[in-house]
């Protein structure tokens, strides 16, 4: 805000000849400067707002693998579910500019920080007057340098909300850090203006001096048209949602077809960007195409999405000359980007709250009585007893064969001994549902630290030469596509026998090993999503069906009259640093 805001007017003292003491001890007071009331209030909606904008915003971006000021200044940032508090900022962020634009109008004081002013910066004398002349110009300039990056702000921020990334991310992050500064220097140049009085000057109210512009009701005009303002932004992204239209037809799709089967073509797409994720040829960006339709007894979801390469391989092992390695260590602390498989998750939430439904809670450590995550991101959990249905698709993991896992997002579990101690991986509400798994890993778990050094593995191929025939052609490039046909894992009940060091001394160095084994499927709440999956022309297209009410509470029922969000994250070859997207897409079922 500005250094000149208006001053009380000051009388002349009236003649006498027996001086007042009180009089001129108030009269002392008075002569220290204080800002209009309209100016003080939206001053602290703005840096209030602001000021929680930039916290969480940090919060979200100390996140980012390439993150440095941020992930220093993490000690400091608040954890949890920070994007309610974001957005909410942000939006207020803007009522505040847009209420302080009125106010200046309304109330006749825009020449308060007019480009003449700057002029000042070039006053020459050291005199005190010539001095604050100075600073009172460079204070202007300040203010008209950080109106520049909040419009950045807000203009990359609204397109990061409607998907956009790339360098999106980048300027709006360092506009946020040139923001953090601002504080600083800000409040260092109006000091140097005129010293302490002027920053306590936004604690000392005072009328406006011109009656006339008092009957105006600059404050109450600016403040009423900022609610306006706000509430049609708010109604524009509502009414502005996308909705997946979910049909029903006399005969569901055949799998097997994918996309070909004719029933497609009756169903409405809905396209989602997502961003912020790893891999995808550099962009962490990929779209999202979505249809589904329906028939008497199972609902029927389509989904293709822009991946440029097949990766099937998740966390594999080599022969070297001291045992076998993983060969992606980052496996110790859940933050895989390099080998591992290609997956698509897709949530069902009752609710339509910032960070997918409310479940998504940033930070080294969210919950303060559990264990910190390996990866030290966040936890995926809720906070009000409810339950989010979620289908993952894994392609490494059963997801060629055509299974799809079915899970859920719920409350925090209490730890295990084993969790607590770090010798397993604590999840918090993400979890499968209840059932057996698929699948398991080859190799027992290490935490934060381990998979430096040879690991054993729990099985070995019975003939390395058939599973390394499976594999295909191999190229270690982590962005390379495995072959058509390729199988990255093992049957473990068919493919494989118990570690043995004699069965291990016939496998020659150098070997390259699958690091998954396949068990004898899901079963319980864990199964029942039947899929079908290809990659072609640098994009998967998979199709998944469900029975439309499993009677299970981790599952969503796609009945009409219910209603419920969906929300996307695509993974190109990584473990949990998926692409995101901010507005639900309601599920709209007839």
């Amino acid at each position: 805000m500005s250094d000149t805001f208006a001053l009380v007017p000051h009388p002349p003292a009236e003649p006498t000849s027996v001086p007042d003491v009180r009089a001129k001890a108030d009269a002392r007071i008075d002569r220290h400067p204080r800002s209009d009331t309209g100016t003080i209030v939206i001053h602290w909606i703005v840096a209030v707002a602001m000021i929680a904008s930039l916290i969480t915003g940090l919060r979200i971006s100390a996140d980012a693998p390439v993150a440095r000021t941020a992930k220093f200044l993490e000690p400091l940032l608040p954890q949890g579910e920070v994007w309610t508090v974001h957005f909410i900022a942000g939006l207020s962020l803007f009522f505040g500019i847009t209420a302080y634009l009125v106010y200046l109008v309304r109330g006749r004081l825009v020449d308060r920080n007019g480009v003449s002013r700057l002029r000042a910066i070039f006053v020459r004398g050291r005199t005190k007057a010539a001095r604050k002349a100075r600073w009172g110009g460079i204070n202007v300039a300040l203010h008209w340098a950080i109106y520049a990056v909040t419009l950045v702000l807000t203009g990359t921020g609204i397109a990061l909300y409607l998907g956009y990334g790339g360098w999106v991310v980048w300027l709006h992050a360092t506009c946020a850090l040139v923001a953090l500064g601002y504080i600083a220097v800000h409040t260092l140049a109006h000091f140097l203006y005129g010293g302490l009085w002027q920053l306590l000057r936004l604690f000392r109210p005072a009328p406006l001096a011109d009656e006339a512009l008092r009957r105006r009701r600059p404050l109450l005009a600016a403040l009423a048209l900022g609610v306006v303002v706000v509430s049609g932004i708010a109604w524009a992204d509502f009414a502005g949602r996308s909705t997946l239209v979910v049909d029903r037809v006399a005969a569901g799709p055949d799998l097997s077809k994918l996309l070909g089967d004719p029933v497609w073509k009756t169903a409405r797409p809905v396209s989602i960007r997502t961003m912020q994720g790893a891999n995808f040829g550099g962009t962490g960006e990929t779209d999202v195409e979505i249809r589904a339709v329906r028939d008497d007894k199972t609902v029927y979801f389509a989904f293709r999405w822009w991946d440029p390469s097949r990766s099937l391989k998740r966390v594999p092992m080599i022969k070297r000359e001291d045992g076998w390695h993983l060969l992606d260590a980052n496996a110790a602390k859940a933050d895989v980007t390099a080998y591992y498989e290609d997956k698509l998750a897709v949530i069902f939430s009752r609710s339509d709250a910032f960070g997918s439904g409310g479940s998504t809670h940033l930070g080294p450590k969210p919950l303060s009585d559990a264990p910190a995550p390996l990866n030290g991101r966040g936890y995926h959990y809720t906070t009000d007893g409810s339950y989010i249905d979620m289908w993952q698709w894994k392609s490494g993991r059963g997801g060629m064969l055509g299974v799809v896992e079915d899970m859920h997002i719920g409350p925090p579990t209490d730890p295990t001994a084993a969790e607590r101690a770090v010798k397993g991986r604590y999840q918090a509400g993400y979890w499968g549902d209840p059932g057996t798994s698929a699948y398991r890993y080859n190799f027992r778990f290490e935490g934060p630290g381990g998979y430096t050094g040879a690991v054993e593995p729990l099985r070995l191929p019975k003939d390395w030469q058939v599973t390394k025939a499976k594999l295909g052609t191999v190229d270690l490039d982590p962005d390379a596509s495995a072959s058509e046909g390729a199988v990255w894992w093992m049957v473990e009940a068919s493919e494989t026998v118990p570690y043995a060091k004699d069965v291990d001394a016939q496998i020659p160095v150098g070997t390259i090993m699958p690091g998954v084994l396949l068990t004898e499927g899901y079963t319980g709440d864990r199964a029942g999503i039947t899929a079908a999956a290809k990659w072609a022309d640098d994009h998967w297209t998979l199709v998944a069906s469900r029975k439309i009410a499993t009677g299970s509470k981790y599952d969503v029922d796609f009945l009409p009259g219910n209603v419920f969000y969906l929300y996307v994250s695509a993974f190109d070859h990584t473990q949990t640093r998926h692409t995101r997207h901010m507005r639900p897409v309601e599920v709209l079922l007839r």
